[in-house]
């Protein structure tokens, strides 16, 4: 990590919405909150990313571990890469990297970036740029800490400092459906992208499918070992009128 430490986020709606908006997020675009995974009627479709808080716990990191030695560090670059990836090297800047990988990586919510916005400024800088190179633009980028920073001050809880935040051991991951169609993990302390699989023409990454490949593995995993998985998940999809 480097020496720029950011405010910790709240993963709720008014926090995030506040943050991609602030950055350039098309203001008919919105964060929802996801109560149940069983209960997902009152949420607006399509939906296009979910950003999920998720605890580190022994079970996770066994698994994160494993996959991670057996990949190679993420060296794509340009317009033709499947989805824009960020390594993580902002202390506690998790939820912002986290927002960006769900605004970037939907063409229905990369295209719909305000023109001349401080995210557009960012996408175009970042596309032909390799991993380190991206990690630096987001270090340097005032723009992105001066948005993240009012952010954080919305919670509904007073954040964290950094030792305590350290100690949560909590890191957000963002499933996205990208223009491949297939599912992708994104997640910036990883080694890269993670494709999950391929989702139907119809399926969003809300759809049955998507959560058994994303959220849902990751629950039974944890079930499996014996414990239980507590997070917090927002969709980003239509803003309700």
């Amino acid at each position: 990590m480097t020496g720029k430490v950011f405010t910790v986020l709240e993963n709720n709606p008014q926090v995030m919405n506040h943050l991609a908006h602030q950055l350039g997020v098309s203001p008919s675009l919105s964060f929802h909150d996801i109560y149940s995974l069983h209960d997902l009627a009152s949420i607006p479709r399509p939906v296009y990313a979910l950003l999920a808080i998720i605890p580190l716990t022994d079970t996770w990191q066994q698994s994160r571990l494993a996959e991670d030695d057996a990949q190679d560090w993420y060296r794509k670059a340009g317009p033709h890469e499947p989805v824009i990836w960020f390594q993580q090297t902002i202390t506690h800047g998790c939820g912002s990297i986290g927002l960006l990988h769900c605004a970037l990586n939907c063409p229905a919510t990369a295209e719909a970036v305000k023109p001349g916005s401080d995210l557009e400024r960012l996408l175009h800088a970042a596309i032909p740029l390799e991993r380190a190179e991206r990690a630096r633009l987001l270090e340097d980028c005032e723009a992105l800490y001066a948005a993240h920073q009012a952010a954080g001050e919305m919670g509904d809880t007073v954040a964290p400092t950094a030792d305590q935040a350290e100690r949560l051991g909590q890191h957000f991951v963002a499933f996205v459906k990208g223009g491949d169609g297939h599912l992708w993990e994104l997640e910036g302390s990883r080694k890269g992208p993670l494709d999950r699989g391929v989702l139907g023409e119809e399926e969003d990454a809300l759809s049955e499918r998507a959560l058994g490949l994303g959220l849902e593995r990751l629950i039974k995993m944890e079930g499996a070992a014996g414990g239980d998985l507590r997070f917090s998940c927002l969709a980003l999809g239509p803003r309700l009128s």
